[in-house]
């Protein structure tokens, strides 16, 4: 007798602790989860590529072909075209971007700007002289800058004018 006690005592033991693991957790999830069902979209509706063909007779400029900017009236052609034949100067050598402004002094009642070159070589320039590699022509020099009205060449082939600054370097 006591050994079914012992043995009926042991199997009430072990029932107690053969419980599911994590069953509340499963619960909340299956409790918490049950009304969310996603939903997507349909792809939109993909419609078959139709080509547009330029021609003469939509009078619409084909937007791959280079087009020159019409005429201003009073604009003549070559009318801001450089002199190509003027003895350049040793400041036309380089970039605006290589040449640094870091002076200015005045001198025989005129200014001068200090502008040091790429390889380290110190300039007096005024206005009138010419620097950078597009034609640049100083139109006038202060205290904190030099003003450059320099000449490009655009897409079309046709000149046009700029005007740059070169502030002077702390």
């Amino acid at each position: 007798m006591r050994s079914v006690c012992l043995l009926l005592s042991t199997s009430l033991l072990l029932s107690a602790c053969a419980g599911e693991e994590f069953q509340d957790l499963r619960d909340f999830v299956k409790v918490t989860g049950s009304g969310m069902r996603g939903k997507v979209d349909p792809p939109p509706e993909i419609k078959p590529y139709e080509p547009f063909v330029y021609d003469n007779a939509t009078n619409l400029p084909d937007p791959f072909k280079p087009r020159k900017p019409e005429a201003k009236s009073g604009d003549l052609p070559g009318l801001n075209q450089p002199d190509m034949t003027r003895r350049r100067e040793e400041l036309e050598e380089s970039p605006l971007e290589n040449l640094k402004m870091v002076g200015f002094l005045y001198q025989a009642k005129a200014a001068h700007a200090i502008v040091r070159s790429a390889d380290g070589k110190l300039h007096r320039v005024k206005t009138g002289n010419y620097l950078g590699s597009n034609f640049g022509q100083i139109i006038s020099v202060t205290e904190t800058e030099i003003k450059i009205k320099e000449v490009v060449q655009d897409s079309a082939g046709d000149w046009a004018e700029r005007i740059s600054s070169l502030p002077l370097m702390e």
